[in-house]
């Protein structure tokens, strides 16, 4: 049913928006990795308390993810806590350029993660409210990907590095908290609360998160989130060592082929989400996901074509679009719409708990003992396996079970 006392121009505008601040989430989110080669060395860092300080945000994302999600499915009440969240991570951002030592910044992190990791469940929460059904899916697309994409990893480096050779990394951290005070300025004026009667039938029964969690789909989604989250990590930890010490390309090529999957993610934001939206979620989880196979073969294989090993990188991150699709539109598809930011945060923590946070720890060791093309084989068996889980996934868009229900309500 779409939704009523909202214009279209709304819609969109909300839609972008969400885009806009999780963007900006992760401009804050990836600062840190953009810069840890100026944070390493003046605070004395070694390669553990890196990794630390990665795992850390990591796992109080995943936790914030699901609790908050929960208590504002509770509350009945988005708009408060989106925007303290905005806040509270600009906060943590100027703490990371505060840092002194490695246990302060290590503490920023947590926080952040804390602070960060409740902001999409609540957005695609706010998504399921005012956005028709036959949109979801490319709305949740849109919101979850684009921005974080566009601003996470193609604009942050560009902006953030140049301000931290010219003036330190410190100041790198205090610019990358500014947009968030303007983000949260725009939610609190122009952000609606979804009107009651429009909140999903609040007089029927509420079903228990167990009760939920029991579906089928939200199962098989929360498996494949560890598959996919695990295949995304291990890309962006491994394959610029693979690319140049492995297979020996220039760091200036090896520097463009992993920019190619940010263009990708960045148009797999909205093509895949609308694509699902019109041949229906299960085909398209599985598609794509044996898709994602083409990359790490294509890393392993290809060895002397720059520019097709730039296109079957693009093809192959096309994946990266399947994220908003089993984190939040299948289990909300699937169960009590009511439940759409919890279920979000708890599909999105398992997926980061045990595939942000430990898979990179398995690559790791399977590289040390079999080389870094061992990194390359466990990529290619879950996207695999993903797609495997997602043949067993039950339909859930719109439009593809209204077609199927038009034949038979002909016949009657």
């Amino acid at each position: 049913m779409a939704p009523t006392g909202r214009s279209s121009g709304y819609r969109i505008a909300l839609v972008l928006l969400l885009s806009l601040n999780f963007g900006i989430l992760f401009f804050d989110r990836n600062a840190l990795n953009f810069l840890m080669p100026y944070v390493r060395p003046d605070l004395g860092l070694n390669d553990m308390q890196v990794g630390m300080l990665s795992s850390g945000l990591s796992l109080t994302w995943a936790i914030a993810g699901f609790s908050v999600g929960r208590i504002s499915d509770r509350m009945g009440s988005r708009k408060p806590i989106i925007i303290a969240a905005t806040l509270a991570f600009c906060v943590c951002s100027v703490v990371s350029g505060l840092a002194q030592s490695f246990l302060m910044l290590l503490g920023a992190r947590i926080l952040m993660g804390a602070a960060e990791g409740g902001v999409m469940p609540v957005s695609h929460s706010l998504i399921a409210a005012q956005v028709s059904e036959s949109e979801r899916g490319l709305a949740m697309g849109v919101a979850q990907n684009l921005g974080s994409n566009v601003l996470g990893s193609s604009v942050a480096p560009l902006v953030l590095v140049p301000v931290a050779i010219a003036f330190g990394w410190r100041h790198a951290f205090f610019i990358a908290a500014a947009p968030g005070l303007l983000s949260a300025a725009i939610l609190w004026f122009f952000l609606q609360e979804p009107a009651r009667e429009v909140r999903h039938a609040d007089d029927l029964p509420r079903m228990s998160l167990g009760q939920a969690f029991a579906d089928r789909n939200v199962q098989l989604c929360a498996l494949i989130a560890i598959l996919l989250v695990s295949y995304l990590v291990c890309c962006w930890a491994f394959m610029p060592l693979f690319l140049t010490e492995t297979r020996h390309w220039p760091a200036d090529t090896a520097k463009w082929l992993m920019a190619t999957l940010g263009v990708s993610a960045g148009i797999g934001s909205f093509a895949v989400a609308a694509l699902s939206d019109r041949i229906g979620r299960r085909p398209a989880i599985v598609g794509f996901s044996l898709l994602g196979a083409i990359l790490p073969l294509g890393a392993l294989y290809l060895t002397d074509n720059a520019w097709l090993l730039s296109g079957v990188f693009f093809i192959g991150w096309g994946l990266n679009g399947l994220f908003p699709l089993f984190m939040a539109t299948i289990p909300s598809e699937s169960v009590d719409p009511r439940l759409t930011a919890s279920l979000t945060g708890l599909v999105m923590g398992i997926g980061e708990v045990i595939g942000g946070v430990l898979s990179p720890s398995l690559a790791g060791g399977l590289s040390d003992h079999f080389g870094r093309a061992a990194v390359m084989w466990l990529m290619l068996g879950l996207c695999l396996a993903a797609a495997m889980v997602g043949c067993g996934l039950r339909e859930t868009a719109p439009r593809v079970l209204a077609r199927r229900i038009a034949p038979v309500t002909a016949w009657v």
